[in-house]
C-alpha cells in the first residue's frame, strides 16, 4: 500500500516520551499535525525505542511516559478518526527494517549528521556512545520510509535527518529493486512553521531547562509559573516604558492572544500604562483559554485510560498491516522472502 491508493499524500512523524508535552511541543510539532488530518494521511506515532537512545540506564517511566503523550496527543485533536495513531515498538516490523537498513548505510553518513555531536555535547552527562545513539537517524529512516511517507513535517534542525531517509532510501533503491521497481519513495521534508515560544526563564521552553508550560498543568500552575517568568530586561521600574517585541511575555501574547489584547499589551507596555504583573495576567488568561478545552478532553482520557490504550492498539495494528506489506516487498526485493 502507498500513497498512491488514497488522493491524499501520505505524512509521518514521530513524538519521542519524555513526559507531558509542554506548550513548546504543541506550538513547534502538534499543532500542526491536528491540521494536517485533513489534508494529508497522516501516520503519528509515540516513538518509544527513540526513548531508549538516550535513556537506556532507566526505563521506568517509559510507558507511563508515553501514556502521557498518547493523552497529549489526543487531547490537544490528533483525532484517531482521521488518522493511524499507533506505538512505535508495537510495529516491530520498524525493527526489521532497522537492522536491514543497517547492513548497506555506511558510518559516516550517520557520523555527520549534525544532531550526532550536537546531543553528545549537550547531554554530557549520559554516556552516549552506543550503536543505539548512533543510529537513531537511520531508526528514524525505517520509521518513515516504512510507510513510504511523501512528506515528513518537520523544522530546519531536522532537516538533514530527512535527507539522510532520502539517500537511504536511494541506496535501498539501487542495491534492490523489486521486478525493476523502486520498493521506496524518497519522501520530502514538509517545513512547518517554528514560532518562537520562550520558557519561562526567557531561553527556548524545554523539559532540560526546567522552564516548561506543560499542556496539563491546572490554571493555578499556569498563573503561578508566569509570575516569575522574565520580562524585558530593560524595564527596571514600573514607570519604565518597556518593549513587547524583546519580552518573552510578549511572544506569548503575541501567539496565544487576541488582536483586542495585543493591541492593549503594544500600546500600555510601550507607554509604561500597565505594569509587568498586569500583562502577565493577561497573558496567563489567553493561556487558560487555550488550555481549558484540550485539558477537559485530557480528562476524559484520564478517567477512562482503557479508551486511550484501546485506540493506540487498534491504530498499532492499522499501521502493522501496512508495515508488513512494505516487509514482504523489502524481502522479495533482497531475496530473503521465502
Amino acid at each position: 500500500m502507498t500513497s498512491s491508493s488514497t488522493s491524499k499524500k501520505r505524512v509521518l512523524s514521530g513524538a519521542r516520551p519524555t513526559g507531558k508535552l509542554h506548550l513548546g511541543n504543541y506550538v513547534g510539532a502538534v499543532s500542526n499535525w491536528v491540521r494536517m488530518q485533513d489534508e494529508y494521511e497522516c501516520y503519528f506515532f509515540v516513538a518509544d525505542w527513540h526513548a531508549l537512545t538516550t535513556d537506556y540506564t532507566d526505563t521506568s517511566k517509559i510507558k507511563e511516559n508515553s501514556f502521557d503523550v498518547l493523552l497529549d496527543l489526543l487531547a490537544a485533536g490528533i483525532d484517531p478518526e482521521r488518522c493511524t495513531l499507533f506505538l512505535q515498538s508495537h510495529v516491530p516490523e520498524h525493527a526489521e527494517l532497522y537492522l536491514l537498513f543497517s547492513m548497506i548505510t555506511p558510518l559516516g553518513w550517520l557520523e555527520r549528521v549534525p544532531t550526532y555531536k550536537d546531543q553528545q555535547e549537550n547531554l554530557k552527562g549520559k554516556d552516549l556512545s552506543t550503536h543505539g545513539f548512533l543510529g537513531y537517524p537511520l531508526l528514524q529512516a525505517a520509521d518513515i520510509l516504512m510507510y513510504k511517507g511523501d512528506f515528513v513535517p518537520v523544522g530546519e534542525d531536522q532537516v538533514p535527518h530527512v535527507e539522510l531517509t532520502r539517500e537511504v532510501a536511494r541506496r535501498f533503491n539501487q542495491l534492490y529493486e523489486l521486478k525493476g521497481v523502486p520498493v521506496f519513495p524518497e519522501p520530502k521534508p514538509l517545513l512547518t512553521p517554528m514560532a518562537k515560544l520562550p520558557g519561562t526563564d526567557g531561553r527556548k521552553m524545554s523539559k532540560s531547562y526546567g522552564n516548561t508550560i506543560l499542556l496539563a498543568d491546572p490554571e493555578p500552575i499556569v498563573r503561578q509559573k508566569l509570575k516569575t517568568m522574565v520580562t524585558d530586561p530593560a524595564r527596571i521600574r514600573r514607570s519604565d516604558p518597556g518593549n513587547p517585541d524583546v519580552c518573552p511575555v510578549g511572544d506569548l501574547h503575541k501567539l496565544f492572544s487576541s488582536q483586542e489584547t495585543l493591541a492593549k499589551v503594544n500600546t500600555g507596555c510601550r507607554s509604561a500604562g500597565i505594569g509587568c504583573i498586569e500583562c502577565k495576567g493577561w497573558a496567563a488568561d489567553s493561556l487558560v483559554t487555550i488550555l481549558n478545552p484540550i485539558q477537559e478532553r485530557r480528562k476524559k482520557y484520564e478517567d477512562n485510560p482503557g479508551l486511550a490504550w484501546d485506540i493506540l492498539e487498534t491504530g498499532s495494528a492499522k499501521a502493522r498491516a501496512v508495515a508488513k506489506t512494505t516487509m514482504g516487498e523489502v524481502r522479495q526485493a533482497m531475496n530473503m522472502s521465502l
